[in-house]
This record gives structure tokens, sequence and C-alpha cells, in this order.
């Protein structure tokens, strides 16, 4: 179990920052592509999943978006 992850599911209106997203997601196996030239919004993705969530590289990060990535996350969990 991540304690990041733990941390994200107990409070997703602290103050995240897009490095620490990166980093929960690369514990579970999942890829979070940085933007493109013209885009604000890194790809997190699974190859099990088929949804793309975009969370917005702008800080804060919403707690919407973290809520969602907790959502993602154990859903990937869910299928391993």
């Amino acid at each position: 179990m991540s304690k990041r992850l733990e941390q994200m599911r107990a409070n997703p209106r602290a103050d995240w920052r897009i490095e620490e997203i990166v980093a929960v997601c690369g514990e579970f196996g999942i890829s979070c592509a940085a933007p493109r030239s013209g885009s604000s919004h890194y790809k997190v993705s699974h190859p099990m999943m088929r949804e793309i969530l975009t969370v917005p590289f702008k800080r804060p990060i919403k707690p919407v978006y973290i809520r969602k990535l907790v959502q993602f996350i154990d859903a990937v969990r869910a299928f391993s």
C-alpha cells in the first residue's frame, strides 16, 4: 500500500503537485505522460484501462482531479 496514495485519499484538498502525481502513478505502473506543445494537461493511462485521465499541470491541482486519480488507481489495482 502506498503512503502517498492513502494521503491523497484522506486529503484530496491538500496542495498536491504534479510531481507527486507522477510519483504515485509510477508506484503502480501507470503512465503519466507530460503535456506536448500547446497542452497544459498530463495524461494518466494504463493498458488495462480504456479511460485516459487528464490532470492539469497548473497549481493548485483541484481536489476533483485527485479524487479521480485515486479512483483510477483503485480500478487498475482491482484488475491486477
